[in-house]
């Protein structure tokens, strides 16, 4: 569910977005406010639909019905608008596969986490995304590691032990799954990084839904569907659009305003789903989870922040 590439802290991404926002233009604050709305709610009823069809379906079946969704949905985008078929080409299958399942497996870990662990852990683990990223890309893209990175990195490990405590009577290994589809998240951002130069938003998604389809459905009781009754409309409709309606909204909210603004926004949806989850489900606010995700969050800000200024700096040195 986590929004793989808008987030994530690729130098070359927080370089090309700093060099197309003219320095001194002012932020559309009013539409980044309102993307920026959409994907707190987006994640947030994901989250909530997630737990609300816990009790009747695996997360296998909840993916089903999502991917099934997502699918449906399209075609429906396409036929409304032809124009989206064009980019819509068999080439490249072997890279949209392998990214394909590999955010399968980050979002059985995703939903898998959402019912085991409280809300605000899970939202918390999400931002370590942008710390892999930037590891990943210095071992696999040839990304330099800079010494401005390299605290990045660790502030944000720290912030990762914070919450997980290792050793100590509070530590969940369930937390495990959720930084592993952290790890997995990342991955898939690195290959949408590697396809995007050829290949459509819509045709990524097209064939990611359509690939993990009959993945998820192999997992699933193959009559699961004989289970769903309209009490579940509302959750199977939140865990479909809830999907799209983030990468949707947070693309929008990054072309509005730079990362250093955007992050922080988007780090409102640990406090709010932790009020949730205790408001509604009896979780317990835990200091150490919030003290986590504010080291991973200053971690994730460090890095933009040295980034945008090395942009700056090059960007001068060439006029």
């Amino acid at each position: 569910m986590a929004p793989v590439a808008s987030t994530t802290l690729r130098p070359r991404a927080i370089k090309s977005h700093v060099a197309a926002t003219p320095s001194g233009q002012p932020a559309q604050l009013g539409w980044l406010a309102l993307w920026m709305t959409g994907t707190l709610l987006s994640f947030i009823i994901g989250a909530l639909s997630v737990r609300a069809l816990a009790s009747r379906f695996s997360v296998f079946e909840m993916m089903t019905v999502r991917t099934a969704g997502s699918v449906l949905i399209l075609l429906a985008f396409a036929t409304m608008r032809p124009e989206l078929y064009a980019g819509l080409k068999w080439r490249r299958m072997r890279l949209q596969g392998t990214r394909a399942v590999v955010h399968f497996g980050s979002q059985i870990c995703w939903a898998l986490a959402i019912t085991l662990l409280p809300f605000a852990t899970v939202f918390a683990l999400e931002f370590t995304i942008p710390a892999w990223v930037a590891l990943l890309a210095v071992l696999f893209l040839g990304e330099r590691m800079t010494a401005n990175r390299a605290f990045a990195l660790a502030i944000c490990f720290l912030g990762v032990l914070v919450i997980l405590r290792p050793g100590f009577q509070a530590f969940k290994p369930a937390a495990l799954i959720m930084l592993l589809g952290a790890l997995f998240f990342a991955i898939t951002a690195i290959m949408t990084k590697k396809l995007i130069p050829t290949e459509t938003t819509f045709a990524i998604l097209f064939w990611m839904n359509l690939i993990q389809l009959p993945l998820n459905f192999a997992g699933s009781d193959w009559l699961f569907f004989l289970k769903i009754d309209p009490s579940m409309a509302l959750p199977l409709i939140g865990v479909t659009v809830a999907g799209l309606a983030v990468h949707y909204c947070l693309t929008n909210a990054f072309r509005c305003g730079d990362a250093i603004v955007v992050i922080p926004m988007d780090f409102l949806r640990v406090p709010l789903i932790a009020l949730i989850g205790w408001a509604f489900y009896g979780e317990h606010i835990d200091a150490f989870v919030f003290a986590g995700a504010g080291l991973i969050m200053a971690g994730v800000l460090w890095n933009v922040r040295a980034e945008a200024q090395r942009s700056g700096a090059h960007n001068g040195l060439g006029r």
